[in-house]
């Protein structure tokens, strides 16, 4: 059911808009809010995972791009813009560096549209089309991405929308044979490990009542997604573990998010 809005249903909770909504922005609405509250209610460290996650993304292309000379970046399930976004943080380091942000939802893709902007040196486009059809996204981005060069693959909460492992796997598999040798894949997944038990009353409330339908993963299942790649230290760890920052140091609790970036050798 759509209200006219352009395509966008203000009639059900949408990820993006709720996850917008726990990071401090406006653009959602009441429902997004209010089903916010209920899961923030159930699973009350849910704020500081999407807190953790949103700074692993920026300690993430500070790496890549500064210590690892990466200078392509393929970022799937974009969600709405924020501060610190791929594009900012990339070009930032590098103002050559080609972004590309792939989101199927039409809230995103208009503030995409107006928000997600360039460097002259660089490029930044977005793709509407879903992180299940890896062979349409590398179709689309390829007039954007040169495969043959290094890419950053960032897949941050966007895999738990894949409630099918086999078939989550998959699209992992196709995004890492499209890359080259030197290329990364970063990722964030919710996990019910990491002292996250309570995340399962809110994952069910979720599927109930918001879209898209979420599942947590564990340790073992996110490694299998990466299999044949070299993991950076530290590994798979709670997202706001992965190389914290200085200032962070001594003072990084544990979220129920898995972050880990690995490296096709």
């Amino acid at each position: 059911m759509s209200d006219g809005t352009g395509g966008v249903d203000t009639t059900v909770a949408h990820n993006a808009r709720v996850w917008n909504h726990w990071l401090g922005g406006k653009d959602n609405y009441a429902v997004d809010r209010e089903a916010g509250a209920v899961v923030q209610e159930m699973f009350p460290s849910i704020v500081e995972v999407a807190r953790a996650d949103r700074a692993f993304l920026g300690r993430v292309l500070r790496h890549l791009a500064g210590h690892e000379g990466l200078r392509q970046f393929l970022d799937i399930g974009t969600g709405l813009p924020t501060s610190s976004n791929t594009h900012e943080v990339a070009q930032g380091i590098a103002p050559e560096s080609r972004i590309v942000y792939v989101d199927n939802d039409p809230l995103v893709l208009a503030h995409a549209r107006g928000l997600l902007t360039s460097t002259p040196a660089g490029r930044t486009e977005y793709l509407d089309a879903d992180a299940r059809d890896p062979a349409a996204i590398l179709r689309a981005a390829a007039g954007t991405l040169d495969f043959e060069r290094p890419v950053g693959v960032m897949l941050l909460g966007v895999l738990n929308f894949i409630l099918d492992t086999d078939e989550a796997a998959r699209v992992v598999a196709a995004l890492v044979d499209a890359v080259p040798s030197g290329s990364f894949v970063a990722v964030t997944h919710p996990t019910l490990e990491l002292g996250g038990e309570a995340n399962a009353k809110a994952m069910a409330f979720w599927n109930e009542n918001a879209t898209p339908p979420i599942t947590a993963r564990s340790h073992a299942e996110l490694a299998g997604f990466l299999e044949g790649l070299e993991l950076l230290e530290p590994g798979i760890v709670p997202c706001s573990r992965w190389r914290p920052d200085g200032v962070e140091v001594g003072a990084v609790a544990d979220v129920p998010q898995f972050g880990v970036v690995a490296r096709k050798p």
